[in-house]
């Protein structure tokens, strides 16, 4: 009786976690990958569909203060989007409740603005939300990774 109970669990645990992630995990990982398309293919509906029809919140890697409360348009999307390609590295997404996933990536790629391109390197922060049914982006933080931060490696980072 007790390797039945264990041999249930496994499967159950198993079917609950295949990959190391739940299935709304899964879920907001291919719309976050969604969401990066859209953009890059400027695909403003996609994007728009993609985000909070309640609004969202965001702050840029430029040092800038967080943006107020956004609830954004295609027309919106068209004016003010940087043009270029910008591509996702190493998504990981944790469930924090039944209705949000908190998802970090790392993106690089190269935008324009204007007639000037110039590399684009970066950490994503991102909570998803669940509305109606399907999940959509509700904060987003990017903060820039050029990868030289303000930590001086010293011995005792060595230290067991």
């Amino acid at each position: 009786m007790k390797y039945i109970a264990l041999i249930l669990g496994m499967i159950f645990f198993s079917m609950l976690s295949a990959d190391g992630h739940l299935k709304s995990e899964q879920e907001v990982l291919v719309s976050v990958q969604k969401y990066f398309e859209a953009r890059n293919n400027e695909d403003y509906e996609a994007v728009v569909a993609l985000e909070s029809r309640t609004g969202s919140y965001g702050t840029n890697s430029d040092g800038s203060f967080h943006k107020p409360k956004l609830i954004s348009s295609v027309e919106q999307w068209q004016r003010f989007n940087q043009g270029g390609v910008t591509n996702v590295y190493y998504p990981e997404a944790i469930q924090l409740s039944e209705d949000v996933v908190f998802v970090r990536l790392y993106a690089e790629g190269m935008v324009t603005a204007g007639e000037q391109a110039s590399d684009y390197r970066t950490r994503v922060t991102m909570n998803w939300v669940k509305e109606n049914g399907k999940w959509v982006m509700k904060t987003q933080h990017y903060s820039a990774a050029n990868y030289g931060g303000v930590h001086k490696t010293q011995a005792s980072d060595f230290d067991e």
